[in-house]
């Protein structure tokens, strides 16, 4: 945890039996503190974009400097109701056309479309949501150009944010004709057309706002972001003037794989050309020709310019899916022709990284020999801090100095002697014969819900709400309902890690999808009146609800010391990977209040999972930003408020 928690700065002597860090006695507690108020001030205000609701009824504000002056109040996604036609389904994208832009043709892309016989018996159907993005997120024309951090985050999260919104339509069936059997395109053909992008000047070279280790789910994410603008073309080229001519430089390739590209060295691509008849079983049956991208590159190779380099990784969570991961600049050094299996010459490119960048795909190959286990790990303490409480192990693991192992706890999966709340009148659960299925208002939990399943099919999590209701074990429905995302467990491979200067933390061996579970906040819940004594004795390990939180809007809706789980190790940053979010499900006719918390945004492998600690309403009201109990900030954001709880 964050400065205040050195308890183990100095290492112990002698060998460490590791199992004490299992079977131990309770020092203190984990606690989510929930207010106990029956009612909230109607003058109040609330966490982070909420409306009022209990049990998180006391007053809240937002901090001082949490919101971006100027900014434009994000429309509430359910506005993204309209019936979408069947005409929008295509694969092809408008604004997407470059003449700048090469790529390979892959099989199975879609043929142009003839044209349509007009008709005046048939009214055109609406080609998009009727919401100005524009307003959305504030993307101005100069933000267009170039990007930065910010722009590029707001533009990929409003890209998810739709993405998300429109599955959660589709699977409700709540379109009145056709389907959107690809929401990634019609999300982003959205957001193009209705100027939501950044980083639209090319250039070589870095991206402004891109930052090298980031992950993209999406081909349509790299577009909007500016990283690389062909939507399906593995090669990306603009026009230079050069000192007799103007010629085409490649800037940006996507290395998928497909063409056995991945050398064995990790700063080493052997990059294959474009074009050649490229078929499953008869590989490039004619020769490629030097043009269009194949040029390009070639012509990079003789003025040494930069290259982008996005490489594609298969998804352990879906095998027919990818993830692409910025790997940093490379520059061509070497090119030639040699025959394929198919009799046709290929070109092939080899890229060396630039060095001096910070680590990438390496540090995915590294991860994938740490989870086989066919490669050591530096500083590995301990295989499983969970003592198998939870179904994949947390590992243990210290780089930084000697300390073996962080203050002693019994694992606790989850919340121990739960409070119940009366959010609503008791009942049985739902009557769901299966599993519960989205659209569907006979199911009591949907309806709870104001009509929409709260989560996707793969088990995202659409938007925040004031309370997400889950199933729970008085329901009917199979224990494999996709309405029971967060008590199903860790998904991910998680490791308790030793920070430099905050203590131990937490972070994830695998890459995380925004709106991803990742683990319940567990612990011993307390009431109010004992909370003033723990903080006197220095716990550390307390989750306030009533504290007050930046302001952030996402998908545009608004004590652990003895006993707790991987909750415990998350840091607070200013500018967190990682919010928080109510969940209740029903149990003996009482209703349990949990604390779940969810990716903000995409993470990628071995980036430190934090969450935004907020601080108290006392505090606040003093004006003070060094007030008594708030403790120094060292999370290192450029938004860093230079303190917190």
């Amino acid at each position: 945890m964050e400065e205040g928690l050195g308890q183990n700065s100095v290492p112990p002597q002698g060998p460490i039996d590791k199992s004490r860090i299992l079977d131990v006695k309770p020092l203190r507690s984990l606690i989510p503190i929930f207010s106990m108020a029956s009612q909230a001030s109607p003058s109040a205000q609330y966490p982070s974009g909420f409306s009022p609701f209990f049990p998180f009824g006391a007053p809240q504000q937002t901090p001082t400097g949490g919101t971006t002056g100027g900014a434009a109040t994000p429309t509430p996604i359910r506005a993204y109701r309209s019936p979408l036609g069947a005409g929008d389904t295509g694969s092809t994208m408008e604004g997407f056309t470059d003449q700048d832009t090469y790529g390979k043709k892959k099989r199975g892309s879609p043929q142009p479309r003839r044209a349509a016989k007009s008709s005046v018996d048939k009214p055109k159907k609406s080609q998009e949501p009727p919401v100005d993005l524009g307003d959305l997120v504030g993307i101005s024309p100069a933000q267009r150009d170039d990007g930065s951090r910010e722009v590029v985050n707001l533009v990929l999260m409003s890209f998810d944010a739709l993405r998300r919104r429109l599955c959660q339509l589709e699977e409700a069936k709540e379109l009145s004709s056709g389907s959107i059997k690809r929401a990634d395109l019609k999300a982003c053909n959205t957001l193009m057309t209705r100027g939501i992008r950044t980083n639209m000047r090319k250039r070589i070279g870095s991206v402004p706002g891109v930052e090298i280790g980031d992950i993209f789910f999406f081909r349509m994410e790299l577009c909007i972001a500016g990283l690389h603008a062909p939507s399906m073309g593995g090669i990306d080229a603009m026009h230079i003037r050069g000192e007799f001519e103007e010629e085409t430089l490649a800037v940006s390739i996507v290395s998928s794989g497909e063409y056995d590209d991945d050398a064995e060295d990790s700063d080493v691509i052997i990059y294959t050309g474009q074009g050649g008849n490229f078929f499953k079983k008869d590989k490039h049956t004619i020769d490629q020709k030097l043009h269009r991208g194949n040029l390009a590159l070639d012509r990079s190779s003789r003025q040494h310019n930069e290259v982008r380099v996005i490489r594609g990784m298969r998804d352990g969570a879906n095998p027919n899916s990818k993830i692409y991961v910025y790997d940093g600049l490379y520059k061509i050094q070497d090119s030639w022709i040699e025959k394929a299996k198919g009799g046709g010459g290929v070109f092939k490119y080899k890229l060396i990284r630039t060095p001096g960048q910070p680590s990438a795909f390496s540090v995915w190959k590294s991860v994938q020999k740490w989870k086989s286990g066919s490669s050591e790990r530096t500083g590995f303490i301990l295989a499983d801090i969970s003592a198998g409480a939870e179904s994949i192990p947390v590992s243990l693991v210290n780089e930084v100095d000697n300390v073996k192992m962080p203050t002693q706890f019994n694992y606790f999966h989850s919340l121990r002697h739960p409070k119940s709340f009366s959010l609503m009148k008791p009942s049985h659960g739902c009557a769901c014969t299966k599993a519960c299925v989205p659209g569907d208002l006979n199911c009591s939990c949907i309806r709870r819900n104001e009509g929409d399943f709260p989560y996707t099919g793969s088990g995202i999590l659409v938007g925040r709400k004031q309370l997400v209701h889950e199933c729970g074990p008085t329901c009917q429905c199979f224990p494999n309902c996709k309405n029971r995302v967060s008590q199903t467990g860790l998904k991910h491979h998680m490791e308790v890690f030793k920070t430099k200067n905050r203590g131990w933390g937490l972070r994830s061996l695998d890459p995380i999808r925004a709106g991803t579970f990742i683990c319940e906040y567990a612990g011993e819940v307390v009431d109010r009146a004992k909370v003033s004594q723990l903080v006197r004795e220095g716990d550390e390990y307390i989750f306030d609800t009533t504290r007050i939180y930046g302001q952030f809007k996402w998908n545009y809706e608004p004590s652990a010391k003895n006993f707790g789980n991987v909750a415990r190790f998350m840091n607070h940053s200013c500018s967190p990977t990682v919010f928080w979010q109510p969940v209740v499900y029903e149990e003996n006719n009482q209703s349990y209040l949990h604390v779940a918390f969810f990716a903000l945004r995409h993470i990628p492998p071995m980036t430190e999972l934090t969450y935004d600690y907020g601080f108290a309403r006392s505090d606040h009201a003093e004006g003070s930003s060094a007030a008594k109990g708030r403790k120094k900030c060292l999370c290192g954001s450029s938004k860093c408020r230079g303190s917190f709880g």
